[in-house]
């Protein structure tokens, strides 16, 4: 709460200067301060100190500073200036001391009604208050005038009642002098309209004070309207009938109840009409992928047998590549072997050259013949190595081939089986066309009226393809949209579920899947480690680290396909080198903690290989449906409530 604003208008009926006023304010305020005026009680409770003479009353602070302001800034001619001095001191040390001490205030719960409050007392709703006795005056015209409503709200909302509207009343006569003031129509607006009444009955001008007889009455009177003031024949009954009903707290709260109910019960008959739809959209689903893998099942054998085809070529082409680098070898060898027998006989023919000129020239014959054999076997030679060359670059371009015909033949097949069935059908169709038109060249009117109709035939079945083709795609459309919006609904209610406080025996719940669980980890370094706790805690928490790194390897698959009932399914390979060695030297627990790691992340996110949030049902140890995750809030809520009501 702010600071109080402690001007006055020259205006103001005074005794004492604005100088004057502050001084004895603040002469209160210290006397406040020193403790010399009691405030509160030993029961926790507010009293005020100038005016338990008069009357003897219990506040809480908030009440009390609303009567000691009030008090302090009242116009009536009633009040002294002393007064008035010692209660706007009053609010000075509410505002500055006690509030500051004791800490704002608790709110007031928006979601209920105040715990002291009569639940049977009729009070008009939306919360209505009453003010009598608006200054009016006569104008040029002989109707009554008065300040507009705009002022008075203005100074309700300053005094902290926060009023939404003050709405003077006017008859034929004009101001009737009468307003009503109108208030939030939530339980907080029924707290100010509390407030604001015992404002008014704290400074002596509240209902009962107005009825009272004997003193002539003066300044505004003011209190929250009830039955009476409803039913009254005058001109505040009139109004209060046309914008307002009677009501009591418990019909109010009932009331409140049977709406929550009932939108309760509308949102269950969504679930459910949503969960039918999903049903029919998935039983749909299911008949379109079954036909879908039966087409994939008989491309996967097409392409099996061509691969196993291809296989066959390649390993015929190697042996071949074989056999002639073997032969293009020993050809080699014996090259090499001729040539160093070819040098020896050379030596030996030279030794002898010396001895006769004939056997020279002879030698020398046979020399120049040989080395033109020698030149003949080293381009034999060289021409061997172009063809090994050759033969390399031959396999390569051989094997380029292959792959770029694998490409085009599965991109053929791809092409072709979309189309092949109604291709086929078409052509059949059009081949008896032909027979028929051919056969109708005779002029036999016949064959002729054969023809048309088999040409209808054909446009009525190429029509029914096209809307086939335009009823599955709009099926998908439909079962992409519901999935959709079935997954925001399971992603809405997992983010949910994880800002409620849940209990240990909850059994519904958010999963983190593919989370590895520490507890095996550190028993088995426990066990190692027996007389340092620290060192087994470190290591532990590092085999973690580890192991949580492997998880998230795309790399590493320690899986086998399996096949089950016509079905192929993966399971953990139990000869996986990491897994093995991890069971002998960790233990079966930690092995579990492992493989139940890989399998939820192998089902529910194999492609990212991270942790990812799941709606769960502990109790049965498997995902949970959207019905049930919804039923399990529902529950929740209704013992919540129960749990407030009870209170």
């Amino acid at each position: 709460m702010g600071s109080l604003e402690m001007d006055h208008s020259s205006e103001e009926d005074t005794d004492l200067s604005d100088s004057e006023l502050d001084e004895e304010v603040e002469q209160y305020y210290e006397e406040l301060k020193n403790g010399k005026h009691k405030v509160k009680s030993v029961e926790g409770t507010f009293m005020c100190p100038f005016c338990q003479k008069k009357r003897k009353r219990d506040f809480n602070l908030k009440d009390l500073l609303q009567h000691a302001s009030g008090v302090g800034k009242s116009t009536s001619d009633k009040r002294s200036t002393e007064e008035k001095a010692k209660h706007l001191a009053l609010t000075k040390y509410l505002q500055n001391d006690l509030v500051a001490e004791g800490g704002p205030s608790k709110p007031v719960a928006e979601e209920e009604p105040p715990v002291d409050c009569d639940h049977d007392e009729k009070l008009v709703c939306p919360w209505i208050g009453v003010v009598v006795n608006i200054p009016t005056r006569r104008a040029n015209d002989g109707r009554f005038v008065g300040e507009s409503g705009s002022k008075l709200r203005d100074e309700y909302i300053s005094r902290g009642f926060n009023p939404t509207r003050v709405h003077p009343l006017w008859n034929y006569r004009g101001h009737s002098g009468s307003a009503v003031v109108e208030f939030k129509k939530d339980w907080p607006g029924y707290v100010n309209a509390m407030s604001f009444e015992r404002a008014y009955e704290a400074d002596r001008h509240g209902k009962k004070d107005w009825f009272a007889d004997g003193d002539q009455k003066s300044g505004l009177y003011a209190w929250v309207a009830r039955a009476d003031d409803y039913k009254a024949s005058n001109i505040v009954g009139e109004h209060l009938r046309k914008i307002g009903d009677l009501k009591s707290i418990s019909e109010i709260m009932e009331e409140e109840a049977r709406k929550q109910d009932r939108l309760v019960s509308n949102l269950t008959s969504i679930i459910e009409v949503k969960n039918k739809d999903l049903e029919e959209m998935e039983l749909k689903c299911n008949e379109t992928t079954n036909a879908i893998k039966n087409v994939i099942t008989e491309k996967d054998k097409l392409v099996q047998a061509y691969n196993e085809e291809i296989k066959k070529i390649q390993v015929s082409a190697q042996d071949h590549f074989k056999r002639i680098f073997g032969d293009h070898e020993k050809l080699k060898l014996q090259l090499e072997s001729q040539k160093k027998e070819l040098e020896s006989h050379i030596e030996e023919m030279e030794k002898r050259a010396a001895d006769n000129e004939s056997e020279s020239r002879k030698l020398a014959e046979e020399i120049e013949k040989n080395s033109v054999k020698n030149n003949s076997l080293q381009l034999a030679a060289v021409e061997q190595v172009k063809a090994n060359e050759n033969l390399l670059k031959l396999a390569d371009d051989q094997k380029r081939q292959q792959e770029e015909l694998h490409n085009k033949i599965i991109k053929l097949e791809k092409d072709l089986d979309a189309k092949q069935n109604l291709e086929l059908q078409i052509e059949h169709q059009r081949g008896k066309l032909n027979v028929l038109r051919s056969m109708g060249d005779d002029g036999d009117a016949q064959i002729l009226e054969k023809v048309d109709t088999m040409l209808k035939g054909l446009r009525e079945k190429e029509d029914e393809l096209d809307d086939l083709e335009a009823l599955n795609q709009t099926l998908i459309v439909k079962e992409r949209k519901s999935n959709d919006e079935l997954q925001e609904a399971r992603k809405e209610l997992i983010n949910g579920l994880k800002d409620i406080e849940m209990s240990s025996r909850a059994q519904i719940g958010v999963k983190r899947m593919g989370e590895l669980d520490n507890a095996p980890f550190q028993e088995a370094m426990r066990r190692k480690y027996q007389y340092n706790v620290e060192e087994a805690e470190e290591k532990a928490s590092e085999l973690c680290s580890l192991w949580e790194d492997y998880l998230k390897d795309p790399d590493w698959h320690p899986f086998k396909v399996v096949p089950v009932k016509g079905e192929h399914k993966e399971f953990i390979n139990e000869e996986d080198e990491k897994l093995t060695r991890l069971k002998s030297e960790l233990g079966d627990a930690v092995y579990n903690a492992v493989t139940s790691a890989l399998m939820e992340i192998n089902q529910y996110n194999p492609s990212g290989r991270y942790i990812t949030t799941e709606l769960w049902h502990y109790g049965l140890g498997r995902r949970a449906t959207l019905q049930e995750g919804a039923a399990f809030i529902l529950k929740e809520w209704k013992q919540k409530k129960r749990r407030m009501e009870m209170d």
